[in-house]
């Protein structure tokens, strides 16, 4: 059962909509019993950094997160801000992140040029960086596409956790992996059936 975090951020119900499309059993809980039996977990986000961090704080909900993830290894994906949440911090607040993947986001203004706005909002191309479960099938597309609305980008310390790379302005990791975290920057529930394959290859995994 993959279980989406509801910690007071995100788009939970298109999310949970896009997982029923592709048949997988899923459901919307903040309960940490219901958490701590899920095989995978969703994390969403849309909104404060800071402002999440200590949604999922105050929720009691970093003890099992980081039981789930560092201990038990269940697959688990973050998406959006979910995603910058995975890393080490942002520029966007003060407040540490969950640390799972080595990063940071930093914000686009004075890093791209002027006439490109902020939040890179639309659809953009990615490109694949490994191979990995979930990405089983996308090697074949010419082009793949989803649809991104953020003011801030990850940069992985390491690029053997890139998973997808995008450009607006400049290079950013629009998807990061490490073992069994990943990471989303995009929106695949608003992504068509880019974001369906995703979804389906992280719920088979």
């Amino acid at each position: 059962m993959i279980v989406i975090v509801d910690y007071g951020m995100g788009n939970l119900g298109s999310v949970q909509n896009m997982f029923k499309k592709v048949g997988a059993d899923c459901r919307i809980s903040s309960e940490i019993a219901e958490i701590d039996r899920a095989d995978k977990i969703l994390l969403p986000g849309v909104g404060a950094f800071d402002v999440a961090m200590k949604k999922i704080a105050d929720a009691g909900m970093l003890e099992i997160l980081n039981k789930k993830a560092l201990e038990e290894k269940i697959p688990i994906m973050g998406i959006c801000l979910g995603m910058q949440l995975l890393t080490n911090g942002s520029e966007e607040g003060k407040l540490p992140g969950l640390g799972w993947i080595p990063g940071y986001a930093r914000h686009f203004k004075e890093r791209i040029e002027s006439h490109l706005r902020v939040p890179h909002m639309g659809w953009n191309t990615v490109k694949l960086q490994q191979r990995s479960a979930i990405l089983g099938g996308f090697e074949q597309e010419e082009e793949i596409r989803y649809y991104f609305v953020h003011s801030y980008f990850v940069c992985v310390d390491d690029e053997h956790n890139s998973l997808m790379k995008t450009s607006y302005g400049i290079e950013f990791d629009s998807a990061i992996i490490k073992d069994n975290i990943i990471g989303a920057q995009f929106h695949p529930e608003k992504s068509h059936r880019f974001g369906m394959k995703l979804f389906k290859n992280f719920a088979a995994l």
